[in-house]
């Protein structure tokens, strides 16, 4: 008899904990497979000390492949599900599909950053849900209070060192709480010319901090960030961001070079394909976490409306705590359902408490409903996230430990630019890098400021529409394939998207000034493209000017279809290298020919400088330096962020 096929869709706290759930339990009796886009599960609540420097990347990621060794990963994100054939249709990370039957199917694919109908935030905002965009984070701050130290402009100096962050949940209050003791770090050892301090924002429409939290929590949060200098302002959010700085609700404009978007997530919008019952953006599911009418079918963690059997007629909240139970759950009742033990068990759970660190000795807590606050605090909060973490323990212990006796490293690697993480994303756990697949999606799916905005806004969740795709890359305007999107497989029929979309947080004509430095270079790489080039201006021969004369965009050539004849062709002059001409400039007793060895290059022809293989694009804005290839562009976005 085969063994039954389980597939989980999701590394993170429900997908992570259903998988390791189902292979203790199963013992080698059933074949799981794991998709997730990355080898690692990610630690979620440690993050914002990845981003102020306290731990290394790696500490916040535990190995798949290491910590569930009877699990089945794969690479990929989802793309389709067909419930009537019981199989998921997917794309791997250089854009390959393929396909996984099942019998038993686990949806656990997270949450994405919510996003709001506010002008300019799409392009100019960063989200805080991944490890790239926490790396960006370090770099981008680091990169601006080194840069508004060597500023002789004040006005300069005060805009960089400026940092907003909107919204005083979770994350919000323990990236400005860490990012506000990161940057004073800074300025101890390297002053600001002016004299200035760093200055962190934190911005919410609640009344108060942490305002889904116990209210002894949230004051004492409160306190120690206004004791840290943080500049709270509760009641007030962003009305319009621009690319010097954001206009507050309250009518003032506040110039800044970093935008932290921390206001909450949304459901992964892959559920919505399903056309299920659905709750917010959330899929309907009953108390034993499977889909009503559909017995192959469950969901757990931010995707899955799970009803509070303490609190009749609401769902449980999408927290770290309530997935990482779920996922239990879950796994129980789909060994349960084959036969492969145990019974099917509703889902309940008591509240433990919150646990906020912000930063050194400080912290808020209230293990089992008892507040704390202070040293005691702290030690209670660092000793929760060591119980929770599923590895890298002594690691993690030991960063702590150096950190506190030794200064952190400001340095900023360069390795995440603005451009390769939009905050209007689907897949947040990856940065768009160079030579990335390009893969497509239906109207109103996976990604796209549009997309994301009328989610946002529509129903409390994610909007109407379904979407086969994935969260693609589509082509900038003017780059091969642009206009209607093109199918990739298993991604059903991509249909075209409005300029508006298109143009929002894509990659476009001019780059990033982050890339590869704060102005782009007016050579070859960073520079304008060509007119002959998708979406740019060309140089006269290169990049930066006018375009050759036989190059897309510009006059044909003298002898190319359409312009004039050459000379010594039917109907010009003869040439001179042909009886009855001149001799020809490289022909013994003439003169070299422009272009040849010897002579001045030709006006519209490469000069000297090497040129990359004939299977790479010529360099340019949407060309990184060395052999790599790339297919989308730095976007506008970037803009403002040096």
């Amino acid at each position: 008899m085969s063994r039954p096929r389980i597939v989980i869709v999701g590394a993170g706290f429900a997908g992570y904990r259903t998988a390791r759930t189902l292979s203790r339990m199963t013992r080698g009796r059933a074949h799981i497979t794991l998709l997730n886009p990355t080898d690692y599960f990610l630690y979620l609540p440690l993050l914002p000390q990845v981003a102020a420097g306290v731990l290394e990347p790696r500490r916040v990621t535990v190995s798949l492949s290491d910590t569930l060794p009877d699990v089945r990963l794969v690479l990929g994100e989802a793309d389709r599900i067909d419930l009537d054939g019981q199989t998921l249709h997917y794309t791997g990370p250089e854009g390959d599909g393929g396909t996984l039957a099942y019998d038993r199917l686990v949806l656990a694919a997270g949450s994405v950053n919510k996003l709001l109908p506010i002008p300019g935030v799409a392009e100019h905002a960063h989200g805080f849900r991944g490890l790239p965009e926490a790396l960006y984070l370090r770099d981008h701050v680091t990169r601006q209070v080194e840069l508004a130290a060597a500023a002789d402009d004040p006005g300069s100096c005060a805009a960089r060192c400026t940092f907003v962050v909107v919204g005083a949940g979770y994350t919000g209050t323990e990236v400005a709480a860490h990012g506000q003791m990161f940057t004073d770090a800074q300025v101890r050892k390297h002053p600001l010319r002016q004299g200035m301090r760093p200055r962190w924002m934190l911005l919410d429409v609640a009344p108060r901090v942490l305002p889904e939290m116990d209210e002894k929590l949230s004051t004492t949060a409160d306190r120690v960030l206004r004791q840290r200098g943080v500049d709270v302002r509760m009641g007030t959010s962003v009305k319009e961001a621009t690319p010097d700085g954001v206009v507050l609700t309250d009518g003032e404009f506040v110039e800044t070079r970093t935008l932290v978007w921390c206001v909450g997530v949304r459901p992964d919008p892959l559920v919505e394909s399903l056309g299920l019952p659905m709750e917010k953006g959330r899929l309907l599911v009953d108390p034993h976490l499977q889909v009503p009418g559909r017995p192959e079918l469950f969901a757990c963690g931010d995707v899955a409306a799970v009803p509070d059997l303490d609190k009749p007629g609401s769902y449980t909240p999408m927290t770290a705590q309530h997935a990482w139970r779920h996922g239990k759950v879950a796994a129980e009742n789909v060994a349960a359902s084959l036969g492969l033990g145990g019974t099917r068990k509703p889902y309940r759970h008591r509240d433990l408490g919150f646990v906020v660190d912000l930063g050194g000795a400080k912290a808020a807590a209230n293990p089992l409903g008892v507040p704390l606050s202070g040293v005691p605090a702290g030690a209670v909060t660092r000793g929760y996230h060591l119980a929770a973490m599923p590895g890298n323990r002594v690691r993690v212990a030991a960063d702590w430990l150096l950190d506190a006796v030794l200064p952190r490293q400001a340095v900023q690697l360069g390795l995440v630019r603005s451009w390769s993480v939009p905050l209007d994303t689907s897949s947040p756990e990856l940065a768009r890098v160079p030579g990335g697949p390009e893969r497509r999606q239906e109207e109103g799916a996976r990604s796209g400021p549009g997309a994301a905005i009328a989610a946002d806004t529509h129903g409390g969740g994610t909007g109407a529409g379904s979407s086969g795709g994935r969260a693609g890359e589509e082509p900038a305007k003017g780059q091969p394939g642009s206009g209607a999107a093109q199918a990739q497989p298993g991604s059903g029929t991509a249909q075209r998207r409005s300029e508006e979309e298109l143009a929002k947080g894509r990659p476009a004509a001019e780059p990033a000034r982050n890339w590869p430095t704060d102005e782009p270079a007016k050579g070859p790489v960073g520079g304008r493209s060509a007119k002959g080039r998708p979406g740019g201006e060309s140089a006269k021969g290169r990049s930066g000017g006018e375009p050759a004369g036989n190059q897309p965009g510009g006059e044909p050539a003298k002898n190319q279809p359409g312009g004039e004849s050459a000379k010594g062709q039917s109907g010009g002059e003869p040439a001179r290298n042909q009886p009855g001409g001149e001799p020809a400039r490289n022909q013994p007793g003439g003169e070299p020919a422009k272009g040849q060895p010897g002579g001045e290059p030709a006006r519209n022809q490469p000069g000297p400088t090497p040129q990359p293989p004939a299977d790479q694009p010529p360099p340019g804005p949407g060309t990184a330096p060395g052999p790599v290839k790339r297919s989308d562009a730095p976007d506008d976005s970037a803009k403002g962020d040096s």
